[in-house]
């Protein structure tokens, strides 16, 4: 992604990015055919939600319109949304910007498929890095954490002076109210 984003390589989804990585470091393996790995590939449409979501997004989703703003692309994220039952509004999967987070043009897009100004959207993410990218380009920011994510080194807590922090999603839909 960081390749895409830089100007290095050219376009290409997430998970055609996944799939050439799965072939390089899967190559030796015997036994391992091409239908394998695309199994295996196609592992993050199969994710169940964090045990808050569903429930916390349907308490934003009562007061805000809801949208994922992905790396994943759309058909991933759409059959995310499916299986787990996830009330989005809206996929903007970064894809149909042709750029990764934390590109602006990806932040700045969302904002304007919805017809908002900046401050008037808040990114919501358990990265640091992506709440930082946002809150440059003047969009609201709200820590969700998820501690185990990376495990525990990475973005277990809030590192930023983000609008909101919250320990879940129906925490931060308690902030909101």
């Amino acid at each position: 992604m960081a390749k895409v984003v830089s100007g290095e390589a050219p376009w290409a989804n997430l998970e055609a990015l996944q799939r050439a990585s799965l072939e390089d470091l899967t190559r030796d393996i015997a036994g391992l055919t091409a239908a394998d790995r695309d199994e295996i590939n196609l592992f993050w449409r199969r994710c169940l939600p964090w045990p808050d979501s569903v429930e916390g997004l349907l308490r934003l989703k009562a007061q805000f319109v809801i949208g994922a703003l992905s790396n994943g692309n759309v058909a991933l994220l759409v059959e995310m949304a499916k299986r787990g039952g996830l009330p989005w509004d809206m996929v903007f999967s970064t894809e149909l910007f042709r750029n990764y987070k934390p590109h602006p043009s990806t932040y700045l897009g969302a904002c304007g498929l919805l017809g908002l100004e900046p401050g008037e959207v808040m990114l919501c993410a358990a990265h640091n890095r992506d709440l930082a990218a946002a809150q440059a380009l003047g969009l609201m920011t709200a820590y969700v954490a998820r501690p185990l994510e990376y495990g525990a080194a990475r973005d277990a807590r809030a590192t930023g002076n983000w609008t909101y922090a919250a320990a879940d999603l129906g925490e931060l839909a308690d902030q909101l109210q």
